[in-house]
């Protein structure tokens, strides 16, 4: 069992802006191939950054990197390690492990070196929204070592407006307290944040008789 709690407004912002900073200096990194914009996404945007007391995992962030190439002039493979090499040069003068290539995202922590302890860490998708409304992310194949553009998942699907309906029916504090129940209660290491955000709101519109 864990035992998340949420980070202060406070406690968030230096971090942020750090992380901020480092992607500044990557977007110079990679300007001569293509730019790219960035912005805190699920609970990262909506002041729920959380910490497990119990662990070594400390606060974890969720930014999405949407890079303008639409003409696609350049591989996914191509896109995703121009970035995370990119990363890489800048991340560790602030602190940081160079990055972890997972199936969804690359992953930055900073790390305590004299306890082992992760102080924070950030997850980094890549990401293109298409004008059909649908998002769509670089997904890296770890067992063909494959990259590739794929859909979102439907739970990611209309979750601004899931969000809306919660406030406007009185629920978000509900939300902030089933959201932490979910992260508790998670034996699944490989789910990140961001994914038990969306499913947090999506099982508490089901609930609670959310209609589109």
């Amino acid at each position: 069992m864990h035992d998340f709690r949420y980070v202060t407004r406070n406690e968030a912002k230096p971090i942020k802006e750090e992380l901020y900073q480092i992607l500044y200096e990557v977007q110079d990194l990679v300007r001569d191939h293509f730019t790219f914009s960035f912005t805190t996404v699920g609970s990262s945007s909506r002041n729920m950054i959380t910490y497990d007391t119990k662990s070594n995992i400390g606060f974890d962030f969720d930014i999405n990197i949407e890079v303008n190439d639409d003409e696609e002039n350049f591989e996914p493979k191509e896109i995703r390690e121009k970035i995370r090499n990119a990363i890489n040069r800048v991340a560790p003068r602030y602190g940081y492990k160079t990055c972890e290539d997972s199936t969804r995202v690359l992953t930055v922590k900073k790390v305590n070196t004299f306890t082992c302890r992760i102080i924070h860490s950030c997850d980094f998708a890549i990401v293109y929204n298409c004008k059909d409304g649908r998002q769509q992310y670089i997904r890296f194949n770890k067992d063909n070592n494959y990259y590739s553009w794929e859909y979102q998942g439907k739970g990611f699907v209309g979750l601004e407006k899931k969000i809306d309906w919660l406030k406007k029916e009185d629920l978000w504090g509900e939300l902030l307290d089933y959201y932490l129940y979910k992260k508790n209660t998670n034996d699944n290491p490989d789910k990140h944040s961001r994914s038990i955000f969306a499913e947090s709101i999506n099982e508490m519109c089901q609930k609670n008789g959310y209609r589109k």
